[in-house]
């Protein structure tokens, strides 16, 4: 299976720069993945789509302002990306610029010195500093925007590019699925009688990087921690038996809970990669954002809704002028 054959034009003006004006007024395409049949709505209207006793599942990782300006000592600019860093592993960043063995960088607007211990190889860095990184990124970074956006981040991606329910810190990137989702969309499905459920997967590594080899199957996924909350298991247990739906919000949830049907750990370091031909046995439906050609996300969603039908609803998703990428608009796949 060949990493090109997950290919698709997508015109530049229809990548999301800003998020909109007001948080869930983006719109929502509905695509029945047994039959390919679309239709066109609003993300407010997600409580249309879901019924009593569906459980929807939601990730409450905080991205960390992980995004670092760095000087070295004459004088050239360096940006790092904070990664997350689990137990005792060594501390982690991406860099952009050139970096080797012993470097000594010092953050822009403080004293803190960053160390390159070892240089990794595909644009990583292990690194050292006596101040966390963690608590420096907080105190001295900015939001880790995608690269695709090509502009910094400004005061209003402090709280756009984070979910209404952020919590657990940890994330290097957000669960972008979830970006649209409101407080008052919350409640007006729960009023319905969805039931909300949260996991924790900390979105890392392999959320940036890209896939490079040929073939799907040669490609393996970064790790990333996670933990799913009993009461979130007890909730899924109860639907599944009651023949109700579980419905994931967004990539990063669908393969924490095919996670667990896998091992059955309810915390530990998640590298599952889904790709077509995978077989799900706990998603029974994907909210979720358009996504890059060719990436890893864009994979999941056509191993949950077959390759041809997803490919139609994009076309039909750029014909219709939608808005893709974090910041874009959304669709519910069931």
């Amino acid at each position: 299976m060949l990493v090109s054959d997950y290919n698709y034009d997508l015109p530049e003006e229809r990548i999301a720069k800003y998020p909109p004006t007001e948080r869930g007024s983006t719109r929502l395409l509905m695509l029945d993945r047994h039959t390919g049949a679309m239709r066109d709505s609003y993300y407010r209207n997600l409580d249309d789509l879901l019924n009593p006793g569906d459980v929807l599942i939601l990730n409450d990782t905080r991205v960390m302002q992980s995004r670092l300006f760095c000087g070295l000592p004459d004088g050239r600019q360096r940006e790092l990306v904070v990664l997350e860093k689990h137990g005792l592993e060594p501390q982690r960043v991406m860099y952009r610029g050139k970096l080797h063995d012993g470097d000594i960088l010092t953050v822009d607007n403080s004293d803190a010195k960053v160390i390159v211990k070892k240089i990794l190889g595909n644009g990583i860095a292990e690194v050292s500093s006596e101040i966390p990184l963690a608590d420096l990124a907080e105190k001295c970074g900015t939001v880790p925007l995608p690269p695709y956006l090509h502009r910094d981040a400004e005061e209003s991606d402090k709280q756009r590019y984070q979910t209404v329910w952020a919590k657990n810190m940890g994330s290097a990137a957000a669960p972008t699925a979830s970006l649209n989702m409101t407080e008052e969309l919350l409640k007006k499905l729960q009023q319905k009688g969805v039931i909300i459920k949260y996991l924790t997967l900390h979105v890392g590594l392999g959320t940036f990087l890209p896939i490079r080899t040929d073939e799907v199957e040669g490609h393996k996924m970064h790790s990333e921690w996670y933990h799913i909350p009993e009461d979130t298991l007890e909730a899924i247990n109860t639907a599944k038996s009651e023949d109700h739906r579980v419905v994931a919000l967004g990539t990063t949830v669908a393969r924490t809970l095919e996670y667990y049907t896998k091992t059955r750990q309810t915390e530990g370091e998640d590298d599952i990669f889904i790709y077509p031909g995978f077989e799900f046995q706990m998603v029974d439906a994907l909210l979720t954002n358009f996504h890059a050609p060719k990436s890893t996300v864009l994979m999941l969603a056509s191993a949950f809704a077959g390759w041809d039908h997803l490919k139609a609803a994009y076309q039909h998703a750029i014909d219709e002028k939608y808005n893709f990428l974090s910041y874009g608009d959304s669709m519910f796949i069931c």
